[in-house]
């Protein structure tokens, strides 16, 4: 996990003068990148058994979070302005059961000039946005609220670059 920013704490979306601008990547190496980010949403137990039963009026709570992550990773560099639009190569979305939570893990990878954490995160937040609307008839009290539902955890797990091969 090395990048030029790990070395260098200096803000790079930043001028001197403290203006917004976009990193110049133009002149790095094209290599081959991966990120892998996770985070979980906490349901009610009855909540996950629905999820697991395919037993949710909306449909198929992670078949639609999948599409919605995929396609929030193609879409990066237009909800975060900074971002560089980069060619994505490949897209991996996993979820994973516990008593009282999903988790969603989101690995992607691009050959290019800059890395894809900031996709994995997208994908990872919008995919578990997806099931909170998926399921919120399902985890809305009688008041309205959402007191047991939970969104956290979101994080990059992975990080890494590679020169390209010969043949790539």
């Amino acid at each position: 996990m090395s990048d030029e920013a790990d070395s260098n704490p200096e803000l790079t979306h930043v001028t001197d003068e403290g203006d917004a601008q976009m990193v110049d990547v133009g002149d790095k190496p094209d290599t081959a990148r991966r990120a892998v980010a996770a985070g979980e949403i906490q349901l009610r137990p009855s909540t996950i058994e629905a999820i697991r039963g395919d037993d949710v009026g909306k449909g198929d709570v992670l078949a639609v979070a999948r599409v919605g992550a995929i396609q929030a990773v193609k879409h990066t560099w237009e909800t975060v302005p900074m971002c560089h639009q980069i060619p994505i190569t490949d897209v991996d979305v996993a979820f994973e059961f516990g008593e009282e939570r999903v988790e969603l893990e989101v690995a992607v990878e691009t050959t290019g000039k800059t890395g894809c954490e900031m996709e994995a995160l997208e994908g990872v937040t919008t995919g578990l946005n997806v099931v909170w609307d998926m399921v919120k008839a399902a985890e809305k009290d009688d008041d309205g609220g959402y007191p047991a539902t939970r969104i956290g955890g979101v994080e990059v797990r992975e990080k890494t670059k590679r020169p390209l091969r010969k043949e790539e």
